[in-house]
């Protein structure tokens, strides 16, 4: 290992106790405007807590507690990716907060689920936007509609985001038309400024979404990612994890920034027989589910820190649609090395197991959305994603 390389599984206080992390790569881009520790200064800090923000909590609920990863922010409680989102997992007490990133026209990294506007924006309703309306495929999927990569910056700046599921979530839905779409740069800063003011540091959890087609279009992202997270002390020294479904894309990232203290990798996967969309744009046969084997799992283990699957393959269902008996993932994935943080809890009726709902399947279920984080928390993982952190946070006590 080099010298900032650190156990595969840290505990809460040792996931920030940058030894000399900063994120620094002399020479590239990532260095512009950075102030951070040089080596010699970092060597002779030892241990110290490099936060940045003196006298607050470290990440986590305390040694060996699962993580809560506020899904899109607080998105069953507020529009998905909006920094009012954001506020509300913060507040209900998510240990990180997750913008999937992906690229506007000329260059600049926003946080929306995918590429498609369509469904969380009101671009529709737009007139001047009107002929920007066309049909793209983008890793397999076939919309009509707007796509993020039609428009610059400003002009995004001029839609406001809308609830994804208004049937599911009506109360969200009354934020709609409240909030533009944020910067990454916007969140970063958000996400310091609540963590200075709450006492506590806030990880982030960014996904890098649609790699290989965003590259196919010139406008790849990981550098750009590289660069601002280098350029924003609170990147350079508190805890992020670096999310993606495919797999080249994590592998340069640890090229690039080697094993810090403040940072982890985290490999997306599907449980099905599908492969990666980078896999597939090179040829490979390498699938989901051979990613999810013992084997698949030790080949992870050598270029990312964690492994998060969906929630359905650590306990699976039944055909009646309750939950089965765990699988050997987590087991697999603990002893490949692999932190283990499946996705994604929601609080709704129609995303819940049989054995947890109660009412109409667009009703809102608190007690069943505990019950069943229970299970799978019961099942050993590591950190889980909700849509409702404070949730989250109970099923947790």
């Amino acid at each position: 290992m080099n010298p900032l390389s650190l156990p595969q599984r840290l505990s809460r206080r040792g996931f920030i106790q940058a030894a000399g992390g900063a994120l620094l790569l002399p020479g590239t881009a990532l260095a512009k405007g950075v102030t951070a520790l040089t080596a010699g200064t970092a060597a002779a800090a030892g241990n110290v807590d490099l936060s940045g923000l003196p006298g607050v909590a470290p990440v986590g609920a305390g040694a060996g507690r699962p993580l809560v990863f506020g899904h899109r922010g607080a998105s069953a409680l507020r529009p998905e990716h909006t920094l009012a989102a954001y506020a509300k997992a913060i507040v209900d007490g998510a240990d990180y907060v997750e913008p999937d990133l992906v690229s506007t026209k000329d260059g600049v990294l926003v946080a929306r689920h995918e590429a498609f506007l369509s469904e969380t924006t009101d671009v529709a309703s737009h007139a001047r936007f009107a002929g920007r309306k066309t049909r793209k495929t983008i890793d397999g999927e076939t919309h009509e509609g707007w796509f993020v990569d039609d428009f610059t910056l400003a002009e995004l700046k001029t839609l406001r985001a809308v609830e994804r599921i208004p049937q599911y979530r009506p109360g969200s839905a009354q934020y709609n038309g409240m909030f533009q779409v944020a910067t990454f740069e916007e969140i970063i800063d958000f996400v310091a400024a609540e963590a200075a003011a709450r006492g506590r540091i806030v990880g982030i959890v960014p996904e890098l979404k649609h790699s290989t087609y965003f590259a196919s279009i010139g406008l790849p992202l990981e550098d750009r990612f590289l660069s601002i997270l280098g350029e924003h002390d609170y990147t350079r020294r508190n805890p992020v994890q670096i999310q993606s479904f495919e797999t080249a894309n994590l592998k340069y990232l640890r090229g690039k920034l080697g094993r810090r203290a403040n940072l982890r990798l985290m490999q997306l996967v599907i449980g099905e027989n599908v492969r990666p969309v980078d896999i597939a744009a090179a040829g490979g046969t390498l699938t989901f589910a051979q990613m999810l084997t013992p084997a698949g799992l030790r080949d992870i283990a050598q270029y990312a820190d964690v492994v998060a699957p969906p929630t359905r393959a650590i306990i699976p269902l039944k055909q009646d649609g309750t939950l089965a008996e765990p699988s050997s993932l987590v087991m697999d994935a603990h002893q490949a090395g692999l932190r283990i943080e499946p996705w994604t809890f929601r609080p709704e009726n129609q995303f819940l197991a049989a054995d947890f709902r109660n009412g109409a399947l667009t009703a809102r279920n608190e007690a069943g959305s505990i019950a069943e984080m229970k299970r799978y928390i019961a099942a050993g993982i590591d950190g889980f994603f909700t849509d409702d952190p404070a949730l989250g946070r109970i099923a947790l006590a």
